[in-house]
């Protein structure tokens, strides 16, 4: 196997993974902070913003002009946005849902507390479904920033492992509530993280490695406009739902001088031949 498909799957691992985190999450603690979770949100969101405007969709700008680059952008944005009506809305349960239901279960007797749980672990298996989806593009991505460059590669895959931490609490929590396994929570937020190194192992097949340059910066353009409309659409709702406005404004300008000062560092610290 090529080692530019062996650095992208290594990535992808990376961010797919951190959905185990999210996972973990859950099942140490009984009662999630979710304020905390929505401030992780609006990080992740800083990070995404920065990768989407100052580095993908710019670099585009500069490498195929800038009527080319908008183009491919919103390309991006469209096929992305077309894609979200079909993919069920991940989701946070806060944990007083969760007592609420464990409480109206126990008042209704075993036969109501059996149909809450079918509910919250058929609505789990919808998410990590839905998760799953959302993070094989991801695995794409990661790939095709990997093609261009070791810089592109890694803040990608940072940023998408910080944005799978939440996604991975969103699939274990109601999992954890109906089956009471904290085994069957942690596999099923694992296996919805695998989707993304499955999509670097396909478009590997896809895309050959003498990809027109052109091309290859369109597309990255293209996966900018995703990574916006993710961030926009999915991200700041949940880090506004859970941490505030303010906060999760904050959080997000925190996350994007991170991302500028990462990729400052990752420019001047890589070998010349593995960056842009």
């Amino acid at each position: 196997m090529d080692s530019q498909v062996l650095v992208a799957l290594a990535l992808s691992l990376v961010g797919g993974l951190s959905t185990s985190l999210g996972a973990l999450f859950v099942i140490l603690n009984e009662a999630p902070n979710l304020k905390m979770l929505g401030l992780l949100q609006g990080f992740a969101a800083g990070l995404m913003l920065s990768i989407s405007f100052l580095d993908l969709a710019h670099n585009a700008i500069n490498s195929i002009g800038f009527l080319k680059a908008n183009l491919w952008f919103f390309a991006g944005v469209l096929f992305f946005a077309i894609i979200a009506n079909f993919i069920p809305e991940p989701s946070l349960a806060p944990s007083s849902d969760v007592k609420s239901k464990k409480k109206g279960g126990d008042e209704g007797g075993k036969d109501t507390l059996k149909k809450h749980r079918r509910q919250v672990l058929y609505s789990g298996i919808v998410t990590a479904i839905g998760i799953s989806l959302h993070n094989f593009p991801e695995g794409m991505a990661v790939f095709l920033g990997s093609m261009k460059g070791l810089r592109v590669g890694v803040n990608l895959a940072l940023a998408i492992a910080l944005h799978n931490i939440p996604e991975g609490v969103a699939v274990a929590l109601p999992v954890y509530f109906a089956t009471q396994s904290k085994w069957q929570a942690f596999k099923l937020a694992t296996l919805s993280g695998f989707a993304e190194p499955l999509g670097v192992i396909i478009v590997a097949y896809l895309f050959p490695s003498s990809l027109n340059p052109e091309i290859l910066e369109g597309l990255l353009g293209a996966v900018g406009g995703v990574m916006a409309f993710l961030t926009l659409h999915e991200m700041l709702p949940l880090a506004f739902d859970y941490a505030g406005q303010k906060q999760a404004i904050k959080a997000v300008f925190l996350g994007m001088a991170f991302m500028s000062a990462s990729l400052y560092f990752l420019e001047i610290s890589l070998p010349a031949e593995m960056s842009l």
